[in-house]
């Protein structure tokens, strides 16, 4: 079989390289390359061809994707699907939304073929729901991808209400065709409106211990009835992808979905207060809410106000559910954007006060008080950083050498790729992991290294294969029978233990 001329090259300096270091004859050095280093000189032939390289990454295995919002997962062209299949309106205005009937009033359009009966009007909706084609002041665009950004929620979110099992499955969709293993998405249950309903309208005096006690008879039955809806939904997306037809789960069925609950920081302290003692509750109870978060805009008025009793809420929540893991959006944030002052303290108190595990952007890093020992105390307490490139760049205008990848990589911060709102941004985790190559200079050892950091601090239950800083579980250290029982009791191992085979298998592929 022939060579390309790029491989050939690459392959020829690999092995002089080998021969120099080994002494010895170029066939001799070159039949002792193991499958791994081999794959790493395919990748340094192809980083400068972005086709070929976008190949190579679509097909490598990228374990899991940690900073996912269910909603901004999905793209426009099934939100206006399941728009028409509902009956659902599309308003005809400039930066169109999808809203209820009835759609012969003025203004509206009907969802319902609407592709052939006005694609003009399709593709504005497109653009409205989502980042495609977004221009600053063009076709009625708002000012800044910050603010095209964070509206469009607004504009599909009345089409969102009962499609979360279609949502789980076109998440799992996605994942699997970009070789994703494992999804940790932020979602809130329909049963949580219920239970905070009320909350605005009582008054609030900063007591936590009151108005947990308040709140505290209704969460048998909130649990109760997130796991009937979370049991029926999942049930529904297995069988939308035929999952419950085949004896061994593949494809997107084979996709663990982890779910985060949050609260909204943009709310009224006992709203956001009620939303987070909903989210610890869920957690401590039901296995498949791995985590809390808090979520929204950072710079909103409101969360940058209420930003410090936030972290004592979450602090005080954490104290009352130990267990509850956090992931907290922190530093999504830029020079410019707010005033100095708003971006000293932000991710040093998501860790020293509130205690999150994991920081969910960390854009503003070099702005924080004492940010060199911030980053010595998240590199040795394995604090890890969801760094989400494509966003960053959309609605904060922080790119290539102004982001702080390298600089939490050098400090030797767990660092992990993730998509943020795929959908909204048009994006899927392979273009990540491209940007993360071609922007940042990162080589296949290091990509490598970041997917399995990804499953490595993942908030799935069960003990570890191997932690964050290396090492592997005693049953492990070969495979065996004991080794097949650490694994079937541990979901966050086995799914470590599969990413590892997958390795094997791609490099493989690649001699």
């Amino acid at each position: 079989m022939a060579i390309g001329g790029h491989r050939f090259r690459a392959w020829a300096i690999y092995a002089g390289a080998l021969l120099a270091l080994l002494g010895g004859p170029a066939g001799a050095a070159a039949s002792s390359v193991t499958p791994e280093a081999r794959t790493a000189a395919r990748f340094d032939a192809i980083v400068h061809d972005r086709a070929k390289l976008r190949l190579f990454l679509r097909a490598m295995p990228k374990g899991g994707d940690l900073h996912n919002h269910l909603a901004g997962a999905i793209y426009a062209e099934d939100f206006l699907a399941w728009a028409a299949a509902d009956g659902l309106c599309v308003t005809t205005g400039s930066l169109p939304a999808i809203v209820a009937g009835p759609c012969d009033a003025p203004g509206k359009a009907a969802a319902q073929g609407l592709t052939t009966r006005d694609p003009a009007l399709y593709g504005r909706a497109i653009n409205a729901l989502s980042m495609r084609n977004y221009q600053p002041g063009a076709d009625g665009a708002l000012p800044s991808g910050h603010d095209q950004f964070f509206s469009t929620f607004a504009r599909f979110s009345a089409v969102t209400d009962g499609h979360l099992p279609a949502m789980l499955a076109a998440v799992r969709e996605q994942a699997a065709d970009d070789h994703v293993s494992y999804v940790e998405t932020s979602v809130n249950p329909v049963a949580m409106y219920a239970f905070v309903k009320g909350s605005r309208d009582r008054p609030w005096d900063g007591d936590f211990a009151k108005a947990l006690a308040g709140l505290e008879p209704g969460i048998p039955a909130f649990t109760a009835r997130t796991r009937r809806e979370m049991d029926t939904a999942e049930a529904e997306a297995d069988r939308q992808q035929g999952c419950a037809a085949k004896p061994v789960r593949t494809g997107p069925c084979a996709v663990v979905l982890g779910y985060q609950a949050f609260g909204v920081r943009v709310l009224p302290p006992p709203v956001v207060f009620a939303q987070l003692v909903a989210a610890f509750a869920l957690a401590d109870v039901d296995p498949r809410f791995v985590g809390v978060n808090i979520v929204a805009p950072e710079d909103d008025p409101t969360a940058l106000s209420d930003y410090a009793m936030h972290m004592r809420m979450l602090a005080f929540l954490h104290a009352r559910y130990p267990k509850v893991k956090l992931s907290l959006h922190a530093g999504e944030l830029a020079l410019g954007l707010v005033p100095p002052r708003d971006l000293r303290f932000h991710i040093r108190d998501a860790v020293e006060v509130a205690g999150a595990s994991r920081i969910g952007h960390g854009v503003d890093i070099v702005h924080e008080d004492g940010a060199q020992a911030l980053l010595d105390r998240m590199a040795n307490d394995g604090i890890a950083v969801e760094i989400n490139l494509t966003s960053n760049d959309l609605i904060l205008g922080v790119k290539g050498a102004d982001h702080p990848l390298t600089l939490y990589r050098q400090a030797g911060v767990p660092v992990v790729l993730s998509t943020d709102d795929e959908g909204v941004s048009r994006i899927d985790m392979t273009n990540e992991y491209l940007r993360a190559a071609v922007e940042h200079g990162l080589r296949y050892a290091d990509l490598k290294a970041m997917a399995r950091t990804s499953l490595d601090v993942a908030f799935l239950p069960g003990e570890p294969l191997r932690g964050w800083a290396g090492g592997r579980a005693p049953a492990c250290i070969k495979a065996g029978k004991a080794c097949d029982a650490f694994l079937a009791k541990s979901p966050k191992a086995a799914l470590q233990w599969k990413l590892d085979r997958d390795f094997e298998a791609f490099e493989k592929a690649q001699s």
